[in-house]
């Protein structure tokens, strides 16, 4: 057996490996997280900090998250909190792409978000919160907004693109992008106290849609403002649907928006 393996299945506890062994490994070995976590899940043991994942999400499950690559386009309210729950659920690599850098008015929502992150990458923030959180997932930050000309390098090797865009030709050129690279795409937009999420996979163009008929190049959160509270849900349900698809765990929201009123609390399903 390797040794690192050996390593790690001696200070298991049941099949489960405390932070501690792993980081352990990870040094003495002369390797990373991400790489040891990769080991423990290919043996059948689980690292510990998922343990409270493994009523839903099997071993077998979360070596597919860990497996995958998620593209999130747009780092700021949606985005922060689906990289952070991301990143909590195992999921092993993260492409972060974002061009901007936090201003003032992105404390009220945007989790990544400190008074000492002011004038900073977004997607540097994201990159280090979630250092903090889960070193063996990978971040890779792209500070560049995606364009039909960058689309197949940014979000190549992506197994499920995310959308925590603000401007519809930005969402509209995404979409497009992943329909032709064939890349599931989740989509998420809030405003007020408002938010819809779908899911467009191959052969379908429910975002285009959606928005393709829209004046204007921003969406409804222009003229309703966005809260701390409307952005983790919609992201919470953005991070559900990249759970399924990675997993093949459930049906999810192909070509059906999720419409939210958090002010009358009412969740409809439209076809689209």
């Amino acid at each position: 057996m390797d040794p690192a393996a050996q390593f790690l299945k001696e200070n298991a506890r049941g099949d489960l490996v405390a932070w501690e062994v792993q980081r352990e490994a990870a040094s003495r070995f002369g390797t990373t997280p991400h790489h040891v976590e990769g080991v423990i899940l290919s043996m059948g043991l689980l690292p510990a900090r998922y343990a409270k994942n493994r009523e839903m999400i099997g071993i077998a499950q979360q070596r597919r998250l860990f497996d995958g690559t998620v593209a999130v386009v747009g780092c700021g309210g949606l985005g922060g909190y689906v990289i952070e729950e991301l990143a909590r659920l195992g999921v092993g690599t993260i492409k972060a792409i974002d061009p901007d850098v936090f201003e003032e008015h992105n404390l009220n929502r945007q989790v990544t978000c400190t008074l000492s992150s002011l004038g900073r990458a977004k997607v540097e923030a994201a990159r280090d919160r979630v250092a903090a959180i889960n070193p063996a997932c990978e971040v890779f930050s792209l500070q560049t907004a995606l364009t039909t000309e960058n689309a197949p390098v940014l979000l190549g090797g992506a197994d499920v693109a995310v959308d925590g865009l603000d401007s519809i030709p930005a969402r509209l050129e995404l979409a497009d992008a992943c329909t032709r690279l064939r890349t599931p795409l989740v989509h998420g937009a809030i405003g007020g106290w408002y938010a819809v999420v779908l899911t467009q996979r191959e052969g379908s163009a429910g975002i285009r849609r959606l928005y393709g008929g829209t004046k204007g190049a921003k969406g409804i959160e222009e003229t309703l403002g966005s809260p701390s509270f409307t952005p983790a849900i919609a992201a919470s349900i953005e991070a559900a649907e990249v759970c399924k698809l990675l997993t093949g765990e459930g049906p999810t929201l192909d070509d059906r928006m999720l419409f939210i009123n958090l002010l009358d609390m009412t969740i409809e399903t439209f076809e689209l």
